[in-house]
């Protein structure tokens, strides 16, 4: 028998996922210690044929059921290792286990491994999924299960910690192939989620793991969180999301990655912005902002998307009828064709700027010329209508005071066309255009857009945010 470590595994009707689990790991001769909470499949059969120790006790949250598991089980062994019964040891994993010895880690009391996560049978490599460290071995009697969120469960141990790298367990998650499983499942975590951040803004939890970015794994995810809790809700979705996507190549997970990194990035955490102002509002039912009630989520989701599309598909319509074709109509264009004015005023502002630079810019309609350099044509997808219908669709839903809208929607959109002006004059100046390299300027201009206004939404809403809190307190 094993004597260097015992493997604790939290289970619910797992004949699934126990049976891979407990083979993976039966070469380590290792001590198992199964907490179940209440299985009334085949789970508890599978654990006493591989000859685990299994005892029972009532779900709460994973964080609860980890620090039962270890204050409850008679465990022998310097070090213990903590699973869920989906994950499986693998012979990566497993090398490094066959060849470990109290003796070399003294002065460890804490041993990340790496996780492979698997969404319906693929695995997501990218969106900050690959590599992902989780402590998962821990010295008996210093480590612990951290009780300060609901949701998210860790354990802590004091003193040094080392990162396994090339070892890593794999999640594969079969019964969330399918999708109504995972919905649920998350549907119930974000009661979790949202009553934990409620408590946070009542000051009545603090974090266990010290935040630190170029510390532990855990300690820059608890830096992270930290950030996350003070961006304001409704916001901070769509910001992650583009994180996910962009900045950590969550793209390159193909169709069956881009579904999860959507559902658990940016459709999750917006449902758990509304149950937290759905919970805030149990606690005090009317609360004031800038002198207004505060309205539902519920209303200022609806308001944002009808605002959206009306917006977006005017733009549209509009431009179909003010250019020659089945719908034309000469008055509208001649005398009202705010698109044009745009696209002429956008050309003109850049061609005065390249002309002050030292260069030589010309314009027509659609297009701006620089001598010596080449040739521009603003089409419509140039103009930012569509990044300007997002922007002027959250900023009119929002409550907050008319006055307060009409600045920032105002400064707002001039801010979109000053950057967009600079765009044109360095495209015109710089771009060399090649037919064999395909380089979608408008779509990379787009998501820096987006960025920058999610990062201005998010302290033009800040203060109402903070207002709300301190009102549920």
């Amino acid at each position: 028998m094993n004597n260097q470590f015992s493997f604790v595994i939290l289970t619910y009707n797992e004949e699934m996922h126990l049976p891979r689990l407990l083979e993976s790991i039966r070469e380590l001769k290792a001590p198992i210690f199964i907490l179940d909470s209440g299985s009334n499949d085949g789970t508890i059969a599978i654990g006493d044929k591989f000859g685990a120790v299994i005892l029972t006790h009532a779900f709460e949250n994973h964080p609860k059921q980890w620090d039962f598991a270890l204050k409850n089980f008679n465990i022998q062994t310097p070090w213990v290792i903590c699973l869920d019964a989906d994950h499986t040891v693998t012979p990566e994993l497993k090398k490094h286990l066959l060849d470990f010895s109290n003796d070399k880690y003294q002065n460890v009391n804490g041993i990340y491994f790496n996780r492979k996560n698997f969404f319906k049978g693929k695995w997501i490599m990218h969106g900050g999924y690959y590599p992902f460290y989780q402590l998962k071995m821990i010295r008996y009697g210093i480590g612990y299960s951290d009780l300060s969120e609901n949701m998210d469960h860790r354990m802590v141990v004091p003193g040094n910690t080392i990162i396994w790298k090339d070892g890593y367990i794999l999640e594969e998650n079969l019964k969330e192939n399918n999708i109504a499983f995972w919905i649920d499942k998350h549907n119930r975590y974000s009661d979790l989620v949202a009553h934990e951040e409620v408590e946070r803004l009542n000051q009545l939890r603090t974090q266990t793991v010290k935040p630190h970015f170029w510390g532990s794994p855990d300690g820059r995810r608890a830096w992270l969180k930290q950030l996350w809790w003070r961006m304001p809700r409704y916001v901070r979705p769509s910001v992650y999301l583009i994180y996910r996507m962009f900045f950590q190549l969550g793209i390159l997970d193909g169709q069956t990655g881009v579904t999860f990194h959507f559902l658990q990035a940016f459709w999750f955490r917006l449902i758990v912005d509304i149950k937290i102002d759905e919970i805030i509002k149990q606690q005090k039912p009317t609360v004031i902002v800038n002198n207004q009630k505060h309205d539902s989520p519920i209303r200022f989701v609806v308001s944002f998307i009808v605002l959206f599309v009306v917006f977006y598909y005017f733009n549209i319509f509009y431009f179909g009828i003010t250019a020659p074709g089945g719908h034309y109509s000469a008055f509208l264009n001649d005398h009202l064709n705010y698109i044009r004015w745009l696209r002429e005023g956008l050309l003109n502002v850049s061609a005065q700027i390249i002309n002050w630079l030292g260069f030589s810019a010309i314009t027509d309609e659609y297009d701006l010329l620089v001598a010596g350099h080449g040739a521009i044509r603003l089409v419509y997808s140039c103009l930012g209508l569509g990044v300007i219908s997002f922007f002027a669709a959250f900023v009119l839903s929002y409550p907050k005071r008319w006055k307060s809208k009409a600045i920032f929607l105002i400064t707002g959109i001039l801010g979109i066309e000053i950057l967009n002006i600079a765009r044109l004059v360095l495209l015109a100046l710089f771009w060399q255009h090649r037919g064999i390299i395909v380089f979608d300027q408008h779509a990379i201009f787009n998501v820096i857009l987006y960025i920058i206004i999610a990062i201005s939404l998010y302290f033009w809403v800040k203060h109402d945010d903070n207002q709300i809190a301190n009102a549920a307190n």
